[in-house]
Order: structure tokens, then C-alpha cells, then sequence
């Protein structure tokens, strides 16, 4: 800890010291400022959403599918659950609705991904023997050396949502990937699964993919969003007194 330590500057030291319990998880957090240069506030925002405990979550087959030091690393890009509460969408948001936010909140969904995505595009065509398919959100892990296909489900995890992924890491693999570049991964995220499940439809595949739940937190609690003032009570009471 004291190495790291000596590395951050004494605001991002006190934060630790403040708002950690222990040395290994001060040591944790002071090593990943350092390695992606966070800000203080970013820091802080990181430790409030217990990144710690949701890194390298995800159910994945990638021990199986991928190379150890490649595996490794893939594991721990990949979270559970991901916290999207910078979109400012109710918990009944549908999946077109989150992938548009999520484009237009780009910069902090890459930070809530982490570091070394790099956004390809949203919504990218794939033409597989005259039939049109598009994937949902397209990444390059710059670490990894590979393309990173995301696909959000609204709902609970199914089987068979593989099978689809599984087709768009084949096209891109085929399609998109340069020859140097490692084996495209691909990542769902579902509002709910059941872990066992996810294991079971994991296990025998041959893909490097993994599952992970999304969760749609509101910047302000709904009771509060409701006492609120709405836009048109503001103009009002700005009309009122101007004409005072």
C-alpha cells in the first residue's frame, strides 16, 4: 500500500484512507488509479459503486475458450452486475431505448466498461449471404487485441440468446477481424439471469462469451423525481416575477 501510495497524489490518499476499510482493498483501488490515471472524483465514483466486488463477475466460459493470460484478462474486463445510473431511464426501459442512451452517454459507458474499450459502432450491418443482421453495440478491447460484441436483452437470460451471439462472433470473425487480431468475444447483458442456467448454456460452447446483468439506477429516487417542479411550474414562477 505504501508503494502505491507514494504514486497518488494526497487527495486521492485520503479518499482511500476515508472511504476503505482495509489495506488489501486500499492496495486494490490504489493500483487500478494508477494503472488508468483516474481523477480523485472518478476514484470515488469507482469505490461508491463497489467495483471491486462486481470485477470479473460475469459468468463466462473464457478458461475453456481462450488462452490463460488472454482467459485472465477477458475475466477481469468483464463485470456483473454493470451499473448504468447515468442514463437517467426507469427500471421498464426497453432494449432499443437503453442501447440509444447508452450511445448518447458514450464516454461514461466506456468508463463503467472499463478500461481499453474502444467504440466501433452501434447498430453495425452485417450482410451473411444476402441476408441483413445487425449487431447491437460493437467494442475493440485495444488490451486484448480483439472485437467485443455486445448484445442487451430487456429481459431474463435464455438459453438461446447464445445462439444468436454466437452467429454475430462468427460473422465478425469472418467478416471485420484482421488476422492478428485474437478470437471476438461476445458479452450479454440481460436484466436477470439464473447463474446455473447461465453455466449450464455456457459450458460446451466454443465461443469465448459471457453473461451479466445491467442495472438501470435513477439519478434521484422516485419519490424525489415526483416532488419535483416540471419545467412548465419553473417558467411560470419565472414568469410571475418578472412581471413583479
Amino acid at each position: 500500500m505504501q508503494q502505491a501510495a507514494a504514486q497518488l497524489p494526497w487527495g486521492h490518499n485520503l479518499v482511500l484512507l476515508d472511504k476503505l476499510p482495509g489495506p488489501q482493498t486500499r492496495r486494490w483501488y490504489a493500483a487500478k488509479a494508477i494503472e488508468h490515471n483516474w481523477s480523485r472524483n472518478v476514484l470515488v465514483m469507482q469505490i461508491a459503486s463497489r467495483l471491486l466486488e462486481r470485477s470479473g463477475k460475469a459468468v463466462t466460459n473464457f478458461p475453456a475458450t481462450l488462452p490463460a493470460a488472454q482467459s485472465d484478462l477477458a475475466r477481469e474486463s468483464i463485470k456483473d452486475p454493470y451499473r448504468f445510473d447515468f442514463l437517467g431511464l426507469s427500471d421498464e426501459a426497453q432494449e432499443r431505448e437503453i442501447e440509444s442512451a447508452l450511445v448518447q452517454h458514450v464516454t461514461d459507458f466506456l468508463l463503467e466498461l472499463g478500461s481499453g474499450f474502444a467504440f466501433v459502432g452501434r447498430q453495425v450491418l452485417l450482410d451473411v449471404g444476402g441476408d441483413e443482421f445487425f449487431i447491437d453495440l460493437l467494442f475493440y478491447h485495444l488490451k486484448l487485441r480483439c472485437y467485443v460484441v455486445i448484445e442487451l436483452k430487456g429481459g431474463k437470460f435464455k438459453p438461446e440468446h447464445l445462439g444468436q451471439l454466437g452467429f454475430y462472433l462468427t460473422a465478425v470473425d469472418t467478416q471485420v477481424k484482421h488476422p492478428d487480431d485474437a478470437p471476438t468475444i461476445g458479452l450479454l447483458l440481460c436484466k436477470s439471469k439464473n447463474k446455473v442456467v447461465a453455466e449450464y448454456a455456457l459450458r460446451n460452447n466454443a465461443q469465448p462469451l459471457g453473461v451479466a446483468e445491467y442495472q438501470l439506477v435513477e439519478s434521484l429516487p422516485a419519490e424525489l423525481q415526483t416532488s419535483l417542479p416540471s419545467i412548465e411550474q419553473i417558467e411560470r414562477e419565472l414568469e410571475g416575477h418578472t412581471g413583479e
